[in-house]
C-alpha cells in the first residue's frame, strides 16, 4: 500500500501490526456489518499516520473489501493518509495530529461511565507521540474519573521521525511515570501475540484505575533491513526493496 501510494509510514505500521492483530481478532467486541453498533468496543488509532496498518486490519476484519486497499491515498479514495471516520467504516476518530487520540479516548470512556454502558475504549499511541502534553492532561483526567474501562497501548519502538525518543525527549522511566499519574501499568512484548492477548483480555488491571500497556516493539518488524532504522519512519521502499520485504514477510508468516 505504501509503495503504491508513494507515501506512508511503513516502520510504524510494522511495529504495531501484532498489536492490532491481537485487538481485532481476539479482544475487541464489534460487528463489521454494523460498524456503529452502540455496544461495540471503541478503538482509537491515535498514531493516525500509520493508517495503512489500520486499513489493512479493518479490511481483514471484514469492514470493507480488501480490494479497496489498492486505492490507498488515491484521489477521492475513502482511505485517506490519516483515518477519517466520515469516510471509512470502522474508524472511530479522525486522527493524525499527534496527541489527540488520548483525549478523545478519555471522552469516550467517560461517556460509557456516565451512561452505564459496558463497552470499553482502547487507544494506541506512538511513544514519540507521548511528548505531546495533551496526552498527560488526558492521563490526569482518566485517573481523576477512575476510567478503568480505558486502555492505553503504547507502541514502544523507541524511534520517532528523525531520531530516537530518548535522544529527542527522554520518556523513561515510562512505567513509573504512568503509575505516578494513577494508572495501572503492565509491560509486554509487543510481538508476542499470546502475551498481548492475555494482557489485553485481563483489563481492568485494578478497579478504578485506567490501564496502560507498554508494548515493547521493533520499528520495521519482520523486514531485517528496516528493523530499528529511523529512516523507515517515513521512507518509501524501492521496487526491489518492496519485493524483498514482501518475500520476507510471507516466509515469516508461513
Amino acid at each position: 500500500m505504501v509503495y503504491g501510494a508513494g507515501t506512508g509510514h511503513p516502520g510504524g505500521d510494522l511495529s504495531a501490526a501484532d498489536i492490532l492483530t491481537a485487538l481485532y481478532f481476539d479482544v475487541l467486541r464489534f460487528d463489521p456489518a454494523t460498524p456503529l453498533l452502540p455496544g461495540r468496543d471503541r478503538f482509537i488509532m491515535s498514531k493516525g499516520h500509520c493508517s495503512a496498518l489500520l486499513y489493512a486490519t479493518l479490511a481483514e476484519a471484514g469492514f470493507f473489501p480488501a480490494e479497496r486497499l489498492s486505492t490507498y491515498m488515491k484521489p477521492l479514495s475513502l482511505l485517506n493518509g490519516h483515518p477519517d471516520r466520515n469516510k471509512c467504516p470502522g474508524v472511530e476518530a479522525n486522527t493524525g495530529p499527534l496527541g489527540h487520540g488520548m483525549p478523545i479516548a478519555v471522552g469516550a470512556a467517560k461517556a460509557a461511565k456516565i451512561t452505564g454502558a459496558n463497552w470499553r475504549t482502547f487507544v494506541l499511541t506512538g511513544d514519540g507521540e507521548l511528548q505531546e502534553g495533551s496526552n498527560w492532561e488526558a492521563a490526569m483526567a482518566a485517573a481523576q474519573f477512575q476510567l478503568d474501562n480505558l486502555t492505553l497501548i503504547v507502541d514502544r519502538n523507541r524511534l520517532q521521525q528523525g531520531d530516537g525518543t530518548e535522544t529527542t525527549i527522554s520518556l523513561e522511566p515510562l512505567p513509573e511515570r504512568f503509575t505516578s499519574f494513577g494508572w495501572a501499568v503492565r509491560e509486554v512484548d509487543g510481538h508476542d501475540l499470546s502475551a498481548l492477548v492475555g494482557t489485553l483480555r485481563s483489563v481492568p488491571f485494578e478497579a478504578g484505575r485506567p490501564n496502560c500497556v507498554i508494548a515493547h516493539t521493533i520499528k520495521g518488524r519482520g523486514v531485517p533491513f528496516m528493523e530499528n532504522r529511523v529512516e523507515w519512519h517515513h521512507r518509501i521502499p524501492t521496487s526491489t526493496e518492496m519485493e524483498t520485504a514482501m518475500t520476507l514477510l510471507i516466509e515469516e508468516s508461513e
